[in-house]
């Protein structure tokens, strides 16, 4: 991708570059200024483009939608080593992104890697959050205790274990310009999901330099670099939204996550997949809009 990233959005995206905690975010922003702030974050592999359906329909409801590339993404700085990648430093990311917006608060919506990051945020930082949007991962106390007991879940994340090997992750999905990303969102995802030209940019956006080992030390840093916050409920009212033929996370893991939320509600799709986001995006942006707004 270029810096004309916002051009892919058929509304007036502004691009910005925020410095936050120790490095530069690119960012893609819409809607007014002035209204209740929304910051929409993606996990693997993705980028804020992710969010194409969602940026436009929550502008136009009344927000101010503000969607980072995380560190190691796309036109993000992607830093060196694994600490870079703790979820402390990757929540500290999104808190300093609100108070770089002039706010004390905000509405924080996750996906994959991003709903784990958000996950964190809440429990991390509650002060910097108003509602809290997750779409198909779980929360983290939930996760860690199916990993170690559900032989169904283990299996379903081998992924997690060959990402702690040395170059060869980055070989498989980085291989013959990213056709290894586009393996992986075709392969957990439903026909319907992406066309020819979404991947097509998700190729281009993993061809920066760095970008591949930047979304792999997520990975890394998750087995070698644990980092628990302080607490494990969650005040903020909370939607999770769940694709229930998500391949990769076991679906009663949405429901053991509600027992964590003070004031949870589970909306589930059990046509959709792990993009749920992509595969219902009318479905996905009404329900975020009712509980933003609620």
């Amino acid at each position: 991708m270029t810096a004309t990233d916002a051009t892919l959005l058929d509304l007036p995206g502004v691009e910005s570059t925020y410095r936050v905690t120790d490095i530069e975010l690119h960012v893609v922003a819409a809607g007014d200024p002035s209204d209740p702030l929304v910051v929409l974050l993606h996990g693997f592999p993705d980028f804020w483009y992710g969010w194409r359906h969602q940026i436009p329909a929550l502008a136009e409801a009344g927000y101010r939608v503000v969607v980072p590339d995380q560190r190691g993404y796309n036109l993000s700085e992607k830093p060196d080593g694994l600490d870079a990648y703790r979820l402390s430093t990757l929540s500290g990311d999104v808190a300093a992104l609100v108070e770089a917006e002039g706010r004390e608060r905000a509405h924080v919506v996750g996906h994959d890697w991003g709903a784990a990051v958000a996950w964190d945020l809440a429990l991390r930082h509650p002060d910097r959050l108003d509602r809290l949007g997750i779409i198909n991962v779980p929360h983290p106390t939930v996760m860690r205790r199916t990993l170690r007991s559900n032989p169904r879940q283990m299996v379903r994340s081998w992924y997690i274990l060959f990402f702690q090997l040395p170059r060869l992750p980055e070989w498989a999905l980085g291989r013959n310009g990213a056709a290894g990303v586009a393996d992986v969102l075709e392969q957990s995802s439903h026909p319907d999901a992406f066309t020819d030209e979404d991947i097509a940019r998700y190729r281009r956006a993993f061809q920066h330099e760095g970008a591949v080992r930047g979304a792999v030390n997520w990975y890394r840093a998750l087995a070698r670099r644990r980092d628990d916050p302080p607490r494990t409920d969650v005040g903020a009212p909370t939607l999770v939204l769940w694709g229930d033929q998500d391949d990769a996370l076991l679906p009663e893991m949405a429901d053991e996550s509600l027992k964590y939320c003070e004031q949870g509600r589970l909306e589930r799709f059990p046509a959709a997949s792990h993009w749920v986001k992509d595969e219902r995006p009318a479905a996905v942006t009404e329900s975020l809009v009712d509980h933003l707004g609620a």
